[in-house]
């Protein structure tokens, strides 16, 4: 592997790992809202700032997209802001590093489609065994919330979504002006959402700053580390690198919301910490996605 390779590489799995940080974090803080202003009310406020941030930084009008150019901009907005407030109804019913194991199933069945060498399927298969072994018995007491089994498997769905067109939307302008015009597509459809289930609770002054923490690090910051990662690695492999996500989100569980994991989970960390490394390492000899038209 060539120094330039390696390098373009290294920035891929650091921004993929950062944002996994970061979404996680806030999502364990966008928890305590709840109870306040609801998941709606969260995701609005968390899409609302998001937007307003990027437009700030990135200056997407200077990159209009143009004619069918914003085809794949929609879809990509409207899987991006479905992913945020499914996810959010989901984890309102379901722990925190369930309800990402189960929306895991969206980018693991990209890899699965998108594989054409078996050590890629050794390395999805260690991933998915690490996410079935996170599932709790349905048949116990502590049953999930099947609403929210359902709701988590539908923001997998626009996972998948986010990732197949966020690859196909980042040709059109740089990665951050991309974010941008993707949240506000998302924040379109999601404020008016949130301002009729929270009404005037959206706004009360003591949340505002929380929310704009919210914001930054789970949408406007994590986004535009995953736009550059999705610039440099194709879907197959960017979809099992983030394999790790159901560990990230245990861990922030644990660090925020005192959430204890057993032998078994953390087994099931290892499983997927193994299947992302085995990815990135042995990761195929493609050629990058060229950066030429995203500058």
């Amino acid at each position: 592997m060539s120094k330039n390779s390696f390098s373009t590489l290294f920035i891929a799995i650091f921004s993929v790992l950062l944002a996994m940080v970061c979404i996680q974090s806030g999502a364990s803080i966008a928890k305590q809202l709840f109870p306040l202003i609801g998941p709606e009310g969260t995701t609005a406020l968390r899409v609302g700032f998001s937007a307003a941030i990027l437009w700030l930084v990135f200056r997407p009008w200077r990159h209009w997209p143009r004619g069918r150019q914003w085809r794949a901009l929609i879809i990509y907005g409207g899987c991006l802001g479905g992913m945020n407030i499914l996810f959010y109804l989901a984890i309102e019913r379901i722990p925190l590093g369930v309800g990402v194991a189960l929306e895991f199933t969206g980018p693991l069945a990209v890899a699965l489609l998108m594989s054409r060498r078996k050590m890629d399927l050794l390395w999805v298969a260690c991933a998915l065994a690490g996410v079935l072994m996170l599932m709790p018995d349905m048949r116990g007491e502590d049953a999930l919330d099947p609403i929210g089994v359902l709701l988590a498997l539908a923001a997998g769905g626009c996972w998948a979504g986010y990732i197949l067109f966020g690859q196909k939307a980042g040709h059109i302008a740089p990665g951050g002006a991309t974010v941008a015009l993707g949240m506000t597509i998302a924040a379109l459809y999601l404020f008016p959402l949130g301002l009729v289930t929270a009404g005037a609770e959206l706004f009360q002054w003591q949340i505002l700053p929380l929310a704009l923490m919210i914001a930054v690090m789970s949408s406007a910051l994590p986004y535009s580390l995953e736009m550059v990662a999705l610039k440099r690695l194709p879907p197959k492999n960017f979809s099992v690198l983030m394999s790790v996500e159901p560990a990230v989100a245990a861990l922030a569980g644990l660090l925020i919301l005192a959430e204890l994991l057993t032998l078994w989970q953390w087994l099931a960390i290892a499983l997927v910490i193994t299947a992302s490394l085995g990815s990135s390492l042995t990761k195929a000899a493609t050629k990058p996605v060229s950066e030429t038209s995203m500058e």
